[in-house]
């Protein structure tokens, strides 16, 4: 027969065990919430009545409603008080021998079938157990923050964890108005193992200067639908707890390199930097607890400040390619004004792609984002060729050829024939070697990465890459076009997948290790991070939609650049490759779309 869960105790009301309290007497729950002192208790009551006023006042709950929820807890000093409950939720800091010993006093305290649920974001729940003489009662129930407003619940069982239990919990979790998803006891479960890797590889971004905390944040905000960016996230979750996550993962996880603390995180805990709470994080504060930004002048402009011109005036641009990136750019250029030359392979291609820029406008028209004269007009700045040679008085010029390096070489050494001198060229690449093409010229200085991202009229993000070669003039000139184009420019050194595709693409490989490990399925990871994380897409279903061998290929480059274990393709996705299985392009990936 089910548990009934009438009575729940919750251990700890900081800002993570208030919430779990709200959720729990939301639901018609009764609680007892405990605290170890009177003065951490008034805190706790505080801030759950000040969330629950909140949500008074945004008319998500009635004063009837608050003063029902808040009837229903009753706040105590002390674990004896949770003597008579059927369930405790412990959520107080992650420390190991803190949770262990408050455990052993549960197991003292409790009524013998009393569950008792740890809230841990990544220590062991079977080490947090084997301090009680019930383990097969103890179970892990991971909320997310803030846990009235956040979907996912991570249910944990241990390998003593009665199947009961397991049940028990994951009905609650549904009484909650939650979604569940059951996993084995494994360093991060799915959230913290997948996002933490990847915060903590954005932070090493940020440490070695590859790229500015502002130019890293609107990467994977802008390119990639993110609700925040990962340095301000780390503040959000506080730096100290970020590393002893990290640290945790790291020594329980199998010292996996991805999981090892940044040492610019510890430096930055030991200076008392750690984000929101202190005041000071990756960026200032108006002060501890305020989520606004306010300027401190730590970030330097390594290129100067882009202006009309920057010394190098551009007004009419060529485009190099045929294909729907191709397109998306010209269209870019011409709706913001420039002369367009568009060269491609023979007339016959010429044509198709002029049919294809003139659809999107047409399209655009329709859906009211354009007027037919400014369409007209645009088209009107096109010239269509099938020859290089009238690149020959181009300011820019912007390749978006296929992705062969042999290719784009040849192409940039013919374009350092034809160009005159000054000229700006551009590879849109998105994962080979800047330095390569720019090398294959005479002029490596003028020589920059554009990478848009498809489709190119609605992308907002353009990463600028610069090279060891290239000229401070020529990435500033870049830099000016984007503010002319109405695109967000983020400046970058020359490295494999530059920004987004750098932290993107190591994450969907961690998704994949992780069913390759038979640790969860693929269903429930995307629940996990849209629900628990607010991605806008799960990492399975963002692979089939970029297409398994296109995300093959790039983390093979980023793993042949970097060398790192932690990089290596995960062998399913390389089996899923071979098989023909590419995802949504071919109807079948990680799921079956032919039906």
């Amino acid at each position: 027969m089910a548990r009934e869960f009438n009575t729940v105790g919750v251990v700890g009301l900081g800002t993570m065990g208030a919430g779990i309290v709200e959720v729990f007497a939301r639901s018609g729950v009764a609680v007892v919430a405990v605290e170890v002192n009177e003065p951490a208790l008034a805190r706790g009551r505080a801030t759950l009545t000040g969330s629950t006023d909140r949500a008074v006042a945004r008319g998500k709950l009635s004063e009837a409603e608050r003063d029902a929820l808040l009837g229903r807890i009753t706040f105590a000093v002390g674990l004896p008080a949770l003597a008579d409950v059927d369930l405790v939720v412990e959520a107080v800091p992650e420390h190991l021998d803190l949770k262990q010993s408050i455990f052993a006093e549960l197991d003292r305290t409790c009524r013998p079938d009393a569950v008792l649920a740890t809230n841990t974001s990544s220590l062991s729940v079977t080490e947090i157990s084997v301090a009680t003489h019930r383990p097969n009662l103890v179970v892990g129930t991971h909320f997310f923050n803030p846990a009235p407003i956040m979907k996912l619940v991570e249910v944990v069982r241990t390998v003593v964890t009665a199947d009961d239990v397991v049940d028990d919990i994951e009905a609650l979790c549904t009484r909650l108005g939650k979604v569940d998803v059951t996993i084995n006891d494994r360093a991060g479960f799915i959230a913290n193992a997948l996002l933490f890797g990847y915060l903590n590889h954005a932070v090493s971004l940020a440490e070695s200067r590859f790229a500015s905390r502002e130019d890293i944040d609107a990467a994977m905000k802008l390119g990639c639908g993110l609700p925040m960016g990962p340095l301000a996230l780390m503040d959000l979750i506080g730096l100290d707890t970020a590393y002893e996550i990290l640290d945790t993962m790291y020594r329980r996880g199998g010292r996996d390199r991805r999981h090892a603390p940044a040492p610019l995180i510890k430096q930055m805990v030991t200076a008392g930097l750690l984000g929101r709470k202190s005041g000071r994080g990756f960026f200032t504060y108006q002060g501890p607890g305020s989520p606004v930004v306010v300027p401190d002048g730590l970030t330097p402009d390594e290129v100067g400040t882009p202006t009309p011109d920057n010394g190098r005036p551009i007004a009419k641009v060529g485009i190099v390619g045929s294909g729907t990136m191709a397109g998306g750019i010209i269209e870019v250029f011409a709706r913001a004004g420039y002369e367009v030359v568009s060269v491609t392979r023979g007339t016959e291609r010429s044509a198709t792609l002029r049919g294809t820029v003139a659809g999107s406008l047409n399209k655009a028209v329709v859906r009211g984002k354009l007027s037919e004269v400014d369409r007209d007009a645009a088209l009107g700045r096109v010239a269509w060729s099938s020859t290089l040679d009238h690149l020959a008085d181009v300011d820019l010029v912007v390749e978006a050829v296929v992705e062969e390096l042999s290719v784009k070489k040849a192409l940039f050494a013919s374009l350092d024939e034809i160009c005159k001198p000054g000229v700006v060229l551009a590879t849109t690449t998105s994962s080979l070697p800047v330095i390569e093409c720019a090398m294959a010229t005479g002029r490596p200085e003028d020589v920059v990465g554009l990478h848009f991202f498809n489709p190119a009229p609605q992308m907002s993000l353009v990463e600028v890459v610069r090279t060891i070669r290239t000229a401070p003039e020529a990435v500033a000139a870049a830099r000016a076009v984007c503010v002319r184009l109405d695109k967000h420019a983020v400046v970058c050194a020359d490295r494999a997948g530059f920004v987004v595709n750098a932290l993107l693409f190591p994450y969907l490989n961690d998704a994949v290790k992780m069913v390759e490990a038979s640790y969860s399925t693929a269903d429930d990871i995307d629940y996990a991070m849209k629900l628990g994380c607010g991605y806008p897409m799960g990492p399975f279903e963002l692979l089939d939609v970029v297409g398994l061998d296109v995300a093959h290929a790039i983390i093979r480059q980023l793993y042949l650049e970097l060398r790192d274990p932690g990089f290596a393709p995960a062998p399913l996705l390389e089996q899923l490759v071979t098989a023909g299985y590419l995802g949504r392009k071919v109807g079948r990936g990680f799921r079956d779309y032919s039906r």
